[in-house]
């Protein structure tokens, strides 16, 4: 245990803008992945700092182990980064879940801990548990076995509203069944499959930012900060498109700068539709001439002026990253990607001129009607792209999500996932660097995706047999071939929840 607490004293020792707190309503805020990953999320980041600024409160964070076997073995239990107290002995634990198989994390999380994982085992001598995080935009229904409440969607207000009724109710039972009548907290014992609608933060929360810069991250030693929350386009496989909590917010230039503090030396722009602001290339450009790094998510191939490029090198890119998403012109329609040949052409020719190292483009394979055909002209058109600059291609199986026009659409299947693949790195060999994501963890992404309290109960079986790929199958397998498939409703009819 000594040489485990040793690695958070030494991650603690290299973070700037940590909070150490003590308060009477103090939570575990955890994240279900590793330390080097939570810190790389905007979302936790700004809910730590949000908690820890109310008078009275405090959140002390905790991540899933680096290596789970190693703190089992140590018989350990999971601790807090501030106060390395044990989070069995908070009375709340707030989880963030951004991705489907992170439910795997959490369930790890709770058996480190000495907590059982499924919310009907535990008692009042237990912590409440409660969700949030990119998976509430999606589908949450996997989580319900083991959590006590979901907050669904933006909870920059809702997590202060949630904690104040757990803190200052009487009971868990009372604390839950007056979570059940929030608007925007799905309490799974009580709400059957009813789910509310996503919260939308206030623009007076915006934007979220970074509160501690640590270089043990993804993103090592960047300051993060949304500059737009939202999407105003209408990707059909995207839950962030235009119609979730009305499209595309914009925080001024103004605001965006004043906020990054004078030690960042590196500058995350991050958001759904980043080069869709209209200031994008005053905000990159001030950066730049203070003498910092900067980084943007989501470039898109049809906002990729030469301005913007010049403004993107300058700040220290190498590598020019954009989408098409479709693996042809015909998938991008199909789609509503709109994005051209013509665009994606111009962003490699750009980069080029301004002396980028490479092009990255990212594209879906298993699309519904996708053909070979498909997959021959993406082959052609990336060994195009080689001949105007490096390229590499990252490429992932569909998974259709809930809460998007392509709801439902069927998992394409790992034989077919795999032969595609293999088609496409046997057409651009020697040309062209292609890196795809496994076919089996995007059938266990989509199985989940499209799944609800039984799939969540799966991986529980799942994580106790070991975790493996064929865990997960055998613990897939072997639920009832005529359960509910599409059992969740949205948004949440109140009079029909479950007494």
């Amino acid at each position: 245990m000594k040489d485990l607490k040793s690695e958070i004293l030494a991650r603690l020792s290299d973070e700037v803008g940590g909070i150490d707190k003590d308060a009477p309503e103090s939570i575990a805020l955890v994240y279900p992945s590793p330390y080097h990953v939570g810190m790389s999320s905007l979302g936790y980041q700004t809910i730590y700092r949000s908690i820890n600024a109310v008078d009275g409160r405090a959140a002390h964070r905790a991540f899933l182990p680096d290596d789970v076997e190693a703190w089992r073995q140590s018989r350990a239990p999971i601790v807090t980064y501030e106060k390395l107290r044990p989070v069995s002995d908070y009375s709340v634990l707030a989880f963030s879940v951004a991705y489907e198989t992170e439910v795997a994390g959490l369930i790890q999380v709770l058996e480190l801990a000495g907590i059982p994982p499924l919310a009907e085992e535990r008692s009042s001598r237990h912590p409440l548990i409660v969700a949030g995080g990119p998976l509430t935009f999606s589908n949450p229904l996997p989580l319900a076995p083991f959590v006590d409440a979901v907050l669904m969607g933006e909870a920059d207000q809702s997590i202060h509203e949630v904690l104040g009724t757990i803190f200052e109710s009487e009971s868990r039972d009372g604390a839950l069944h007056e979570l059940s009548e929030h608007p925007h907290v799905f309490v799974p014992s009580l709400d059957g499959n009813l789910l509310p609608p996503i919260d939308k933060a206030s623009d007076e929360h915006l934007p979220a930012f970074s509160q501690i810069i640590t270089p043990h991250t993804e993103l090592r030693n960047m300051f993060l900060i949304e500059p737009e929350r939202g999407c105003h386009r209408g990707c059909t496989y995207c839950v962030m498109r235009r119609s979730t909590n009305d499209g595309m917010r914009i925080v001024k230039k103004e605001r965006v700068l004043s906020l990054v503090p004078d030690h960042a030396r590196r500058v995350g722009l991050v958001g759904a539709a980043t080069t869709d602001h209209p200031q994008i290339v005053d905000i990159v450009n001030a950066l730049a001439d203070s003498g910092r790094e900067v980084g943007l998510s989501s470039l898109r191939a049809d906002r990729l002026t030469d301005e913007l490029v010049a403004a993107l090198r300058r700040g220290g890119h190498r590598v020019l990253t954009t989408a098409s998403d479709g693996t042809s012109q015909r998938m991008r329609e199909v789609i509503q990607r709109r994005t051209s040949e013509a665009q994606l052409r111009n962003a490699a020719q750009l980069a080029r001129k301004h002396g980028m190292k490479r092009l990255k483009l990212y594209a879906m394979v298993g699309l519904p009607s996708e053909t070979d055909d498909d997959i021959d002209e993406l082959i052609s058109f990336a060994k195009e792209l080689s001949s105007i600059i490096p390229l590499s291609l990252g490429v992932a199986p569909f998974v259709a999500k809930r809460n998007t026009p392509l709801d439902g659409a069927p998992f394409a299947g790992m034989p077919l996932v795999e032969a595609r693949l293999k088609r496409l790195r046997r057409g651009v060999r020697g040309r062209v660097d292609v890196r795809a994501t496994s076919a089996r963890w995007a059938w266990v992404e989509y199985v989940l995706a499209q799944g609800g309290r039984a799939e969540g109960r799966a991986v529980l079986d799942a994580v106790q047999a070991g975790g493996r790929f064929a865990d997960w199958k055998r613990a897939f397998d072997a639920l009832p071939k005529g359960r509910p498939r599409r059992s969740l409703v949205r948004p949440g009819d109140r009079l029909g929840r479950a007494s």
